[in-house]
């Protein structure tokens, strides 16, 4: 897959795919206008979500447009008690008051407010700025900006294709609140991911994605994979991230996963990684709103193995945090 190293357009005004803009790149270099509405029959997606894993918590924050159709999402994982508390509105025809996900390159501003949740994502200082409230949680956090992302295209067809930007180690600070219990977020053991999307998608979409972090032998490491949704396309999304660097890597990956058995492994296997998550929390969701239905499993826990750069030098991942998941959606 080749990478992209200037910014480039990711649709033509008329909606069609730019070729040019097929590929992988280390920051944020596409700049994703694409059609809205009948124009792009109703099939634009928009949305930035932000995942965070500290000793304490797991948080999701998502803010996603979906043309017809709006969602936000809050979600805290108490680690200690296993307790969950969330706040997922869905809100149909949505206006600008409502929710804003742009299409422009960084620094980006995404809000979203309506059904009790209100969340605000602003870049700046060297980072993003992360707001979160409804009436049961509340985030004010900071995810500072030092290393490589992973920015790819993914092209179904002319008229179908997704964007999508992951950025999986990113150093986070702030606090957290939950039913009156603060909790301070920071520190080697804290990590957010990014994970940005615009495109025009098929009706109906099944994916694999998984994220890790931390320090190994004084190296900070970030994993990065996914798969299913890209397969038939030249477009991958793995990388392994050393030390603030990207190491991309094409081909198509095999998941092992039993959804049956909440306590079982996941294990994800290529030429560059062998590597098993044991989980120390599942998460199952669904949505079911007749325009929107979704299913998602999604473990969180630790990982163990190792991968390798394109050198040859191999990197233990044992005790990195994270998580992994399968989704199927039809939008």
């Amino acid at each position: 897959m080749d990478e992209i190293t200037a910014p480039v357009d990711l649709g033509s005004p008329a909606g069609a795919l730019n070729p040019a803009a097929v590929g992988f790149a280390r920051s944020a270099l596409h700049r994703p206008v694409v059609p809205s509405g009948a124009a792009g029959g109703w099939r634009t997606k928009r949305w930035e979500y932000w995942g965070i894993v500290t000793p304490d918590l797991v948080l999701g924050m998502t803010i996603a447009h979906l043309d017809y159709a709006s969602t936000l999402q809050f979600y805290v994982l108490e680690r200690a008690s296993g307790k969950e508390t969330s706040a997922e509105p869905l809100k149909l025809l949505p206006s600008f008051a409502d929710v804003s996900v742009p299409d422009a390159l960084p620094p980006l501003t995404a809000f979203g407010s309506f059904g009790g949740a209100t969340l605000r994502f602003h870049d700046a200082d060297g980072g993003t700025h992360l707001h979160a409230s409804s009436a049961r949680i509340s985030a004010d956090l900071f995810a500072a900006a030092d290393g490589d992302v992973l920015g790819v295209v993914v092209p179904w067809s002319e008229r179908r294709y997704q964007y999508t930007l992951k950025d999986v180690a990113r150093r986070v600070s702030g606090s957290v609140t939950v039913d009156g219990r603060e909790y301070t977020v920071g520190g080697e053991d804290s990590f957010a991911v990014l994970d940005r999307g615009r495109g025009r998608w098929p009706y109906s979409r099944r994916w694999n994605w998984g994220v890790g972090s931390g320090t190994v032998d004084g190296t900070r490491l970030g994993l990065q994979f996914g798969g299913k949704w890209t397969a038939g396309t030249p477009a991958t999304e793995n990388a392994l991230i050393v030390d603030g660097r990207l190491h991309h890597y094409d081909g198509e990956l095999e998941f092992e996963y039993d959804l049956t058995d909440p306590a079982s492994t996941w294990r994800v296997r290529g030429p560059w990684i062998d590597a098993v998550l044991t989980p120390f929390h599942r998460r199952t969701s669904a949505t079911n709103a007749v325009v929107i239905k979704a299913q998602v499993w999604q473990a969180f826990g630790t990982w163990a193995g190792t991968a390798r750069t394109p050198d040859g030098t191999e990197y233990s991942l044992d005790g990195l945090t994270g998580w992994i998941e399968e989704a199927r959606n039809r939008w």
